[in-house]
């Protein structure tokens, strides 16, 4: 039996990196929404929505935001990593169709406690939505 994990602990260096991206669409946010609860009609609502000050709707920040779990839990440092903090800025919206691309890079190591700090951003064409840090626990290499 595997534990697949991705990275151990000892495997990581400072600068690696990861992405993992998804089109937003109104089903997404549309499925997000009554998962979470939020049904701001900012994100839910058509008519709602274009009379706000961005015109359209909007995809919910935590929708984006996910995309850095799943980079974190899927790639780096993957499976087996527990994320237990997130600091995030958010700067613009991300739109019905936009490409939503999560950053995930290897910032600082503690071998001692095996916490890595990540810093983590989301993009849509090339321009950062939101940006931050994320803390990670790295399972350490068994020994034998």
């Amino acid at each position: 039996m595997t534990d697949n994990v991705k990275f151990y602990l000892e495997d990581l260096e400072i600068g690696m990196r990861a992405t993992t991206s998804m089109v937003i669409t109104a089903e997404k946010i549309d499925i997000f929404a009554e998962l979470t609860g939020d049904k701001n009609p900012i994100h839910v609502n058509e008519e709602f929505a274009k009379t706000t000050m961005f015109g359209k709707r909007i995809a919910h920040g935590a929708l984006s935001a996910s995309l850095i779990s799943a980079v974190l839990g899927n790639d780096l440092p993957g499976p087996g990593a527990v994320f237990v903090e997130l600091n995030l800025r958010f700067r613009r919206p991300a739109f019905i169709g936009d490409e939503v691309v999560a950053v995930a890079e290897v910032a600082e190591i503690n071998e001692r406690n095996g916490r890595v700090k990540m810093k983590c951003y989301c993009e849509v064409d090339g321009k950062q939505i939101c940006r931050g840090d994320a803390g990670v626990v790295v399972k350490k290499r068994p020994t034998a």
